[in-house]
């Protein structure tokens, strides 16, 4: 049996982050890479990746990271979807397939509990079935009395689900050829055509079994959803620390810390986990790293630096910072004082501009989102929520209350004269030097 990972769509709601999702970089390993390891622990080897003509470079050294496995790549030349992605792929459908979201992090039980039900039943297909007890934007599950699978309601009107299970793209299917022509038939304007598909072989007599999934389940459709994905692997993962870590006498390490190989922390250092160190970074004398923070490999986070739970990219530069909730790209410079603000006075919870939109993400304390090779000047502050676009400088003394677009350059335009001093300081009230120091 294959697994197909579905690596051709585009992240529009992700800006200013321009990786796409399941290239993000956890512990050391994309996205993807983690997402095979848990296929293979399931005993699954086989694998088919459809991207896209601008990622598969990276998929092909992504995949060539995992020993063991058989990986077959297809191109999917635009965006059109789960049932073109299929579609670009039918070379190598030749027999039983698990669809999986790889943008989705999720146990080794979902990959289970998909081949037991196979083992036990005669569907057509399964789906995995995910209980919320929150609105969740996406497709819920109509489910019959015997678990067979009804309808798929595509993001109803909250306060209008018709259940409470919301379908994870993880779906097995016996026959994925006979449900390309169900989709080949498919009418529609929305971008919805494999779940119709799976509608009218439901109601075609081919039968798709729901399948319950009650362990972690973490999806990534906006950038704040990166914390949460996050806080899963470091709660999962057991703490380390390379023998190649240099860490200094004094430094204080507290909780479930992961520190990679060559990290060095110096003197008075303060690292209180969960948190990750990628390789080769530095966290300066009388840092303070904590709360499920995350930095990449070969960063240096400099003196007297806080990072409290933020997403950090590889080879970032800090100096003097307070980085508060945020998520950082790659190659991010950030001048002396520069501070992130994560907390509105008012105790609302912070919203972010997305494609026009203010989307609310729910999170009372959210710094802001910072594209790649980005730099700020010296006492720079950025608001709660802001983004800036990649390649964009924060220059000195400015305070960011709105986005920045990519590529652009924001300076501070107070004037300054320069006048004759006309003022004499007297004698009387200029500080002097005590006499018992001068006779020193």
């Amino acid at each position: 049996m294959k697994v197909l990972f579905l690596c051709g769509g585009t992240g529009k709601r992700m800006s200013p982050l321009t990786e796409d999702k399941f290239l993000l970089k956890f512990l050391g390993k994309t996205l993807l890479e983690h997402q095979i390891e848990t296929a293979k622990e399931a005993g699954l080897s086989e694998f088919v990746a459809v991207g896209n003509p601008n990622n598969m470079a990276a998929i092909r050294e992504a995949v060539a990271n995992v020993a063991g496995i058989k990986v077959e790549l297809a191109i999917q030349e635009q965006p059109l979807g789960i049932a073109n992605a299929l579609e670009s792929a039918s070379q190598f459908l030749d027999g039983e397939i698990i669809v999986v979201n790889p943008n989705d992090v999720f146990e080794r039980s979902a990959y289970t509990a998909l081949l037991e039900a196979h083992r036990s039943n005669s569907a057509s297909s399964y789906v995995l079935g995910y209980e919320v007890s929150d609105y969740f934007p996406g497709g819920y599950l109509v489910v019959g009395e015997e678990g067979e699978l009804k309808n798929i309601i595509e993001k109803p009107t909250p306060g209008q689900e018709p259940s409470n299970l919301v379908n994870v793209l993880i779906h097995l299917h016996t026959e994925p050829k006979r449900l390309l022509e169900y989709a080949a038939s498919v009418r529609t304007d929305r971008d919805d055509v494999y779940e119709r598909a799976l509608d009218a072989a439901a109601r075609d007599t081919h039968r798709i079994r729901v399948v319950p999934y009650g362990d972690s389940w973490t999806t990534i459709k906006y950038p704040w959803h990166i914390f949460d994905v996050v806080r899963q692997f470091l709660d999962k993962s057991p703490a380390s620390i390379s023998p190649s870590a240099r860490i200094s006498e004094r430094a204080v390490i507290e909780g479930k810390v992961i520190i990679g190989d060559n990290v060095r922390v110096f003197e008075n250092a303060v690292i209180r986990g969960p948190v990750y160190i990628g390789p080769n970074s530095v966290i300066g004398t009388n840092s303070l790293v904590r709360d499920y923070s995350h930095i990449g490999s070969d960063c240096m986070v400099g003196f007297s630096t806080e990072v409290k739970g933020s997403y950090v990219s590889d080879r970032c530069w800090f100096h003097i910072n307070y980085i508060g909730d945020c998520i950082i790209g790659e190659g991010c410079s950030f001048g002396a004082n520069t501070t992130f603000a994560n907390w509105r006075f008012d105790e609302k919870t912070i919203s972010v501009k997305i494609e026009g939109k203010a989307i609310d993400s729910g999170l009372d304390k959210f710094g802001a989102i910072v594209g790649n090779s980005c730099k700020t000047g010296i006492n720079v502050s950025v608001m709660p929520g802001v983004r800036i676009g990649p390649n964009s400088i924060v220059g000195s003394h400015v305070c960011l209350t709105d986005d920045l677009e990519p590529d652009k350059m924001v300076v501070y335009s107070a004037e300054q004269k320069i006048i004759r001093n006309r003022f004499k300081a007297s004698r009387e009230k200029t500080p002097q030097p005590d006499e018992r120091i001068k006779k020193r």
